[in-house]
């Protein structure tokens, strides 16, 4: 039996969500406001999300909103370690310690 998401783990992924579809503004100032207004009266789920995206999501092209997200979000430049150890952590899965494909050998015909 399945159970519902934590309310601040759904609201940590909106909020992720918001940022992911707007990453590539050049007018952040729209997006900063609705992350305000989503977050409401959770200031702390709102600087824990945002600021590990805004680092982990940092680059060239979505250098305005993570700029906007560390300047306009308070305490979201506290998180962006986070971001910046999960953008250098090996990714993982279920596959193991080993590759996640094994090519199949190939039988010698003669």
């Amino acid at each position: 039996m399945s159970r519902p998401l934590h309310p601040d783990v759904a609201l940590g992924m909106h909020l992720s969500a918001i940022c992911s579809r707007n990453r590539y503004t050049s007018d952040p100032a729209p997006v900063i406001a609705k992350l305000l207004a989503v977050a409401g009266d959770r200031g702390d789920v709102l600087a824990f999300e945002v600021g590990r995206w805004a680092e982990y999501y940092d680059e060239k092209h979505t250098a305005v909103l993570v700029a906007a997200i560390v300047d306009g979000i308070p305490c979201a430049a506290e998180w962006t370690h986070e971001g910046r150890a999960r953008r250098g952590a090996p990714s993982h899965g279920t596959t193991g310690s080993g590759p996640s494909y094994v090519p199949l050998r190939r039988s010698k015909l003669r």
